[in-house]
């Protein structure tokens, strides 16, 4: 058969690329950027807040394209459809990115993003007083080792939370609030920098951000470990916070290595229990909670069985070659064996010391033969150690938490563990943001001020994320409607990203005349309106058809 190629029409990928353009709206991302770092030059064809929400399109495209590839992303897709402007794809060219993100760096990268995020959260009604605060580290691939005067973060070696020492790398500190769960503070470190530090400068800097915006009341502040140190505790007074308890405190070893039988236990869900106490750690009074997992508990004892045997294995290997070895005096050989039993923690070496003696004449012996001293010689048998046993199973899936909020009006005991257990939201941005589909788990930018901007705008595809996955489950709760996830089971809290992968196949096919959006099937349609009208438009729904 054959095939006439005609230029009559135009394909363009339209994919979930128009609900994220649909938020980026309803948000107002662009405008807000605009009215801070906008140009008033009418002959710029893109502006900043237009580069932004492009950047953060192709972010949130997971189709393993790197932000610095944003020009070659948008070849394809409609970007008439995307953007109110009247902009080409050819517009989004790596000049135009490049300049939006030096004005960012140019007026302050967590500045701007601050101003926008509290912005947002204070229209949408979801600011908390509840903060969580943790950093990650992001590798770079590149020297970045330029003589030209810099201002932005130090690219060095540092401590990799990737398990990566040989990169240099940057840190990123993020503070996440309220129901949607969207970062409201972000924050490029240095490679090198420290959480013990890190953390209380940032609550600094946050609350003194709010007070000029009267956002809202004092902030609650949660973080882990690195938060609890005695001096720094004490530079910020009228700060209240809650945190975990390094577990090298002399008090919380004593604390933790109690016997169950000593404490009283309040049963909890989901097999936690806990106990509470007082404390005046660093001249602080503060409530400890020491609390008890299950689940932990199990998880822990099996990996304490493996670390017996794999030790059990080690030591009876060191015993037999240790029984082989003559030594010259028994103190040598109770030496020995003393370095051998310090090296294990979970069994007891039971040995004797034999002497070794020999004939002195060669030939066969008679009973009047004498017998010359050789050395003598280790026989070893271990026993587990049970009490060292006991001791560490106790410790077992136990920790302890920290707060100087001493009225349990305001923050019962068992609130104390549930607000901990939200920490895990900020771990998960941190997820979302090196996933190997958002591509950003490594930068390719040639200055570290580009460097520190293009942070600010993965933070901003992660706050659009985790807004438009609150509103859609908020949506599905108060309609008691549900949408089938991957196994065709019906639910009500499905993850943006497996709508936006309902969406794949969407694409507008048009000519001079007329557009026309493809493959809209029921559930493609039902996912649109989660999303609001916005989105509706943007899929070229009518009034009629978005009821």
């Amino acid at each position: 058969m054959l095939l006439e190629r005609t230029n009559e029409y135009k394909t363009e990928v339209m994919d979930h690329h128009g609900l994220v353009a649909a938020v980026s709206r309803d948000l107002g991302i662009a405008e807000k950027i605009n009215r801070r770092i906008g140009s008033k030059d009418p002959r710029r064809v893109v502006q900043p807040g237009l580069a932004c929400v492009a950047m953060i399109i192709n972010g949130l495209g997971f189709t393993n394209r790197r932000l610095y590839l944003t020009p070659q992303f948008f070849q394809s897709k409609a970007v008439n459809v995307l953007f109110e402007e009247n902009i080409t794809a050819q517009d989004l060219n790596e000049n135009a990115l490049g300049k939006a993100l030096d004005e960012i760096f140019a007026y302050g990268t967590s500045k701007l993003y601050g101003e926008v995020a509290f912005e947002i959260a204070m229209e949408q009604g979801i600011l908390d007083k509840k903060n969580h605060l943790d950093t990650t580290s992001f590798n770079l691939h590149g020297a970045y080792e330029d003589d030209s005067p810099s201002y932005g973060i130090e690219v060095v070696h540092g401590y990799s939370k990737d398990k990566r020492p040989d990169l240099k790398q940057v840190m990123l500190s993020l503070t996440m609030n309220g129901p949607a769960n969207i970062p409201i503070w972000m924050e490029p470190l240095d490679g090198n920098s420290s959480d013990k530090t890190n953390f209380h400068e940032t609550i600094a800097r946050v609350n003194a951000f709010k007070k000029q915006l009267q956002a809202c009341d004092d902030f609650f502040w949660i973080a882990d470990s690195a938060l609890y140190s005695g001096e720094k505790l004490l530079a910020c007074p009228n700060v209240i916070w809650l945190s975990r308890v390094p577990e090298n405190i002399k008090e919380c070893v004593k604390l933790v290595s109690l016997k169950s039988e000593d404490l009283a236990w309040t049963l909890g869900e989901n097999g936690y229990r806990w106990s509470e106490f007082c404390s005046t750690y660093g001249g602080i009074n503060q409530r400890w909670l020491l609390v008890h997992s299950d689940q932990a508990y199990e998880r822990e004892k099996k990996t304490l069985a493996k670390q017996i045997e794999k030790e059990s294995q080690e030591i009876s290997k060191s015993c037999l070659h240790l029984g082989h070895k003559l030594f010259g005096c028994s103190k040598d050989a109770e030496k020995e064996v003393g370095r051998l039993q310090k090296k294990s923690r979970y069994h007891l070496i039971e040995y004797t010391i034999e002497a070794i003696e020999k004939y002195e004449c060669r030939g066969r012996p008679n009973p009047q033969t004498p017998k010359v001293l050789q050395g003598y010689q280790v026989v070893c048998h271990i026993i587990k150690n049970e009490i060292a046993i006991e001791e560490t199973l106790r410790k077992k899936g136990r920790f302890v938490l920290a707060t100087n909020q001493l009225d349990h009006t305001q923050l019962p005991s068992e609130k104390i563990l549930d607000q901990y257990k939200a920490q895990q939201n900020v771990e998960g941005g941190f997820r979302f943001l090196k996933d190997p589909w958002f591509m950003l788990d490594s930068f390719f930018v040639k200055t570290r001020e580009r460097i520190e901007a293009l942070m600010m705008v993965m933070t901003l595809c992660l706050m659009l994320y985790n807004f438009a996955q609150y509103r859609v489950r908020k949506t599905l709760n108060e309609t008691d409607e549900t949408v089938p996830n991957q196994l065709g089971k019906k639910i009500k809290n499905p993850t943006v990203k497996w709508l936006f992968q309902c969406m794949e196949g969407i694409a507008v096919i048009k000519n001079e005349a007329l557009a026309l959006i493809t493959n809209l099937d029921d559930l493609r349609c039902r996912i649109i309106k989660l999303f609001g009208v916005t989105a509706c438009q943007i899929y070229g729904f009518t009034e009629q058809n978005t009821t």
